[in-house]
């Protein structure tokens, strides 16, 4: 079967991390928690391989197919493969959809799972998402879960998290999360991203739990519409008001960010690829972002690492499991560094040839490891429930 196809199946044992990004900055009295992150788990089943958009009254095939954890999932997995003890707070249905995804983050990735909990009779939600001229369309069912008996159990107060170095939220506008204003006392650093502002209000005031944010990280569109600005570096500068660092994402052009506590900007164009499946790239960056901010390194190699990462994940089906490890970071440095052409092309894009590329991660040269050891982690499949037999 082809690769390219989604044809694939995940190894039977979890895909270790080659590093912890963490070790230099890591004290006896951190806490063992690196990021903690709440919200649904979703059951994605991804078509990719369509010339187009479904057209109404016919019926089109795909070319390939998996399934994954979607959702929370995507931030959850991109983290834990990144290196980082991660521990997630969802609900999950006592369904098959719910076993699997389950199973797939606490077994296949090393999440934690303590702060979560299997409702009874609940369903899973799923998501089908078809991928399309480097787009995508998605349509999701599900129902809220019911609400836990307690948030959390008695070692915790009610609607605090255990201690973490960092959370990373999503924000609603309008919404308030008291846990956030919770976690930000007791020393966890908050990384934001927002939705899309339904109401067309697009109000600064409607994201009152900036006030606890470390990072606030919206995408262009959104950054320029609360800020009423023209282009996004404007956006950022003007973000960087209301929390310590604003990064605005551009998508193909790159991102760009502000370091408001030091006054440091910078902005690193995209690693153009061929992407397969757009799905949950944008919490592989976020994940990218979290994990170079906690290791202590500059906003511009924060930056590149997370648009690297993002630029890995998009080149595999699903969004949790085609976020990278660092095995797969070190391929493509080794062979960006050793300057093979046939590795390059395409990788970067008109303004960025093979030695700026060489000089803007030669940062890695320091964060991998001597040697490392190639792990297949586990990717998108096209079923879930193969009986197997010995």
């Amino acid at each position: 079967m082809s690769a390219q196809d989604g044809e694939r199946f995940a190894p039977t044992s979890p895909a270790p991390a080659v590093l912890d990004p963490l070790a230099a900055v890591r004290g006896p009295q951190d806490p063992t928690t690196d990021v903690y992150l709440t919200g649904t788990v979703f059951l994605d089943i991804i078509f990719t391989g369509l010339d187009s958009a479904p057209v109404r009254g016919t019926e089109s095939w795909a070319r390939g197919m998996g399934s994954s954890p979607g959702g929370v999932a995507n931030m959850a997995t991109a983290l834990a493969r990144l290196g980082l003890h991660t521990s997630l707070a969802a609900a999950f249905g006592d369904d098959m959809y719910g076993e699997y995804c389950w199973d797939a983050l606490r077994r296949g990735e090393g999440i934690d799972l303590s702060m979560s909990r299997k409702v009874p009779g609940w369903h899973s939600p799923v998501t089908v998402s078809m991928a399309y001229e480097g787009e995508r369309t998605m349509v999701s069912h599900g129902h809220e879960a019911p609400p836990p008996e307690s948030a959390f159990d008695g070692e915790h107060a009610p609607g605090c998290p255990p201690a973490s170095r960092a959370c990373v939220a999503s924000l609603v506008p309008g919404r308030r999360e008291g846990w956030l204003g919770c976690a930000a006392g007791r020393g966890a650093r908050i990384f934001a991203d927002v939705g899309w502002d339904d109401t067309g209000r697009w109000d600064p005031a409607d994201l009152a739990d900036l006030e606890h944010c470390e990072a606030f990280l919206p995408n262009a569109e959104e950054a320029m519409r609360y800020t009423r600005t023209d282009s996004p570096q404007a956006a950022a500068r003007k973000l960087a008001d209301l929390v310590p660092v604003a990064v605005v994402t551009m998508g193909a052009r790159g991102a760009c960010a502000v370091d408001a506590r030091t006054g440091e900007s910078a902005e690193v164009p995209a690693i153009a690829v061929e992407a397969l499946d757009p799905t949950g790239a944008g919490d592989v960056f976020v994940a990218g972002f979290v994990t170079g901010t906690l290791a202590g390194w500059p906003l511009a190699d924060r930056l590149a690492f997370a648009g690297l990462t993002a630029a890995l994940s998009v080149q595999e089906f699903g969004g949790s499991l085609s976020a990278p490890g660092w095995s797969e970071i070190a391929t493509w440095w080794q062979q960006v560094r050793d300057h093979r052409a046939e590795a390059l092309e395409g990788t970067a894009n008109g303004a960025c040839g093979v030695l700026p590329l060489r000089e803007r991660y030669a940062f890695l040269e320091g964060v991998l490891p001597a040697a490392y050891r190639q792990w297949p982690l586990a990717r998108a499949v096209p079923t879930i429930g193969f009986r197997r037999t010995r």
